[in-house]
């Protein structure tokens, strides 16, 4: 039986690789294929992305999901697609501007990540705040990038606070 193998990466390289994969996959497709894989993940199903061939010769292989329990309005592929791209540009920005990463954990499991950095987005005058996570596949052969919109009122708290 052939054991599985953990790599850990810093923080930064994952979020250039997981924004990579996110913008090939769901980005630069053509409307009616980003839309279909956009369907998909909002019944709630995870999807292959890709592998990817580590520093160590070893093989990553990723996939995404989707939680938009807190989205406030109606989710449309407009919407779900304007705030991707949102995300995917601050985390370029930051990356780009060297700063630190902010990670938050799970209690329960600290290989469940949150990355501090937000796609907000305002559809009509509702604000809806998109964030990337990211955990192990209950297999531990896949990470699941996961994208999660977050109550935006957590974070108008926090702004006024």
């Amino acid at each position: 039986m052939a054991q599985l193998q953990t790599y850990s990466m810093p923080h930064d390289r994952f979020l250039l690789i997981a924004a990579n994969l996110l913008q090939r996959a769901l980005l630069e497709p053509t409307r009616t294929a980003a839309k279909r894989l956009y369907r998909e993940l909002a019944e709630g199903r995870t999807l292959a992305l890709t592998s990817v061939e580590l520093e160590d010769g070893s093989t990553a292989r990723f996939a995404v999901a989707l939680d938009a329990s807190e989205f406030r309005g109606r989710l449309n592929f407009g919407a779900f697609r304007a705030s991707l791209e949102t995300l995917i540009a601050n985390i370029a920005a930051h990356l780009k501007a060297e700063k630190p990463v902010t990670v938050f954990t799970e209690a329960e499991r600290e290989d469940v990540l949150l990355f501090g950095i937000t796609g907000a987005t305002l559809e009509g005058d509702q604000a809806n705040v998109l964030m990337l996570g990211s955990e192990p596949h209950v297999n531990g052969e896949v990470t699941v990038v996961r994208l999660m919109y977050l109550d935006p009122l957590q974070f108008q708290e926090r702004a006024a606070g």
